[in-house]
């Protein structure tokens, strides 16, 4: 494990100069309940499927605009789940070629040198992965710094993003489901 200097010094890591580390808090149990826990008040649930970039009978991609990366979606389910743990033995059997219909609609984007796919469960319980293009030679991007450089990085322009979200859709949409972008 680095040292905070090596961190610091690291080109990855998206701050210099002084930092100081946070103590973590106490612990809160019970823990509150996160957004969305019941199907018939999850927002993700409630949506309509022409709010989505694209969907098929199980899956559905939600693109994330504004942007500060082209190309910056969720796969969610279409029915409610929390985690792999209570998804049924068909969606799990599809969930890797779905993250690899995605990944590579993504990579087709052009200028993606790398997409980050992450499983985050602790602000909504409706099941989501996020998936993250690095561009091209933006090495400072790489690895698990990525998210933390987002809140530091400008928006694309609407137009940019919107183009990458039809493409997307598009791709996807060329192997099955519904193109809404």
């Amino acid at each position: 494990m680095p040292t905070l200097d090596e961190l610091i010094a690291d080109s990855w890591f998206p701050f210099a100069g002084d930092i100081t580390v946070k103590p973590f808090d106490p612990p809160v149990i019970p823990e509150p309940d996160r957004g969305g826990l019941d199907p018939a008040t999850c927002w993700s649930c409630q949506r309509p499927d022409a709010d989505y970039v694209w969907t098929d009978a199980n899956w559905r991609l939600n693109g994330m605009l504004p942007t500060q990366l082209r190309g910056i979606v969720l796969l969610e389910t279409r029915n409610h789940h929390d985690s792999f743990a209570d998804m049924r033995p068909d969606l799990l059997a599809e969930i890797g070629p779905m993250i690899a219909r995605v990944e590579k609609a993504l990579l087709g984007l052009g200028d993606i040198a790398r997409v980050h796919v992450n499983r985050w469960g602790d602000g909504g319980a409706h099941f989501h992965l996020w998936f993250m293009p690095r561009p091209l030679g933006m090495l400072q991007l790489r690895g698990s710094m990525l998210p933390m450089w987002l809140d530091l990085m400008p928006d694309v322009s609407p137009d940019d993003a919107a183009a990458a979200l039809r493409g997307i859709a598009s791709t996807l949409a060329a192997d099955g489901g519904t193109a809404h972008a």
